[in-house]
């Protein structure tokens, strides 16, 4: 169950996220409701997991898909469109995170 508990997290997080953008310094009632939600979702179901998974290994599968998941879904809302610099960083995140999964034996606890 860990990992579906990471994904509801990430999801969480994402949320709270883009709708801390839209919140508009928290001037916007419902986007400002859905950011803290969303960010007491995440921390919430980020604390189930780490009842299965290494902290280290759970931290960086959510920091790194948050960041690549947000980036992605700013593009298309807010139309902040990454540059070729952050492609590639958050290319180097995806992979850092793999090859923490597929080749640490941190993962494997």
């Amino acid at each position: 169950m860990g990992y579906w508990f990471l994904a509801i997290a990430i999801s969480a997080e994402v949320l709270g996220t883009l709708a801390l953008k839209a919140s508009q310094e928290f001037t916007r009632p419902l986007a400002s409701t859905l950011c803290v939600v969303g960010y007491l979702t995440a921390f919430y179901f980020l604390s189930l997991v780490l009842k299965t998974v290494p902290v280290g290994v759970a931290y960086a599968i959510w920091a790194g898909m948050g960041i690549v998941l947000i980036a992605s879904i700013g593009a298309v809302i807010y139309r902040e469109i990454p540059d070729m610099p952050a492609i590639i960083g958050m290319l180097f995140i995806i992979v850092g995170v793999v090859i923490m999964n597929v080749f640490s034996k941190t993962a494997a606890h």
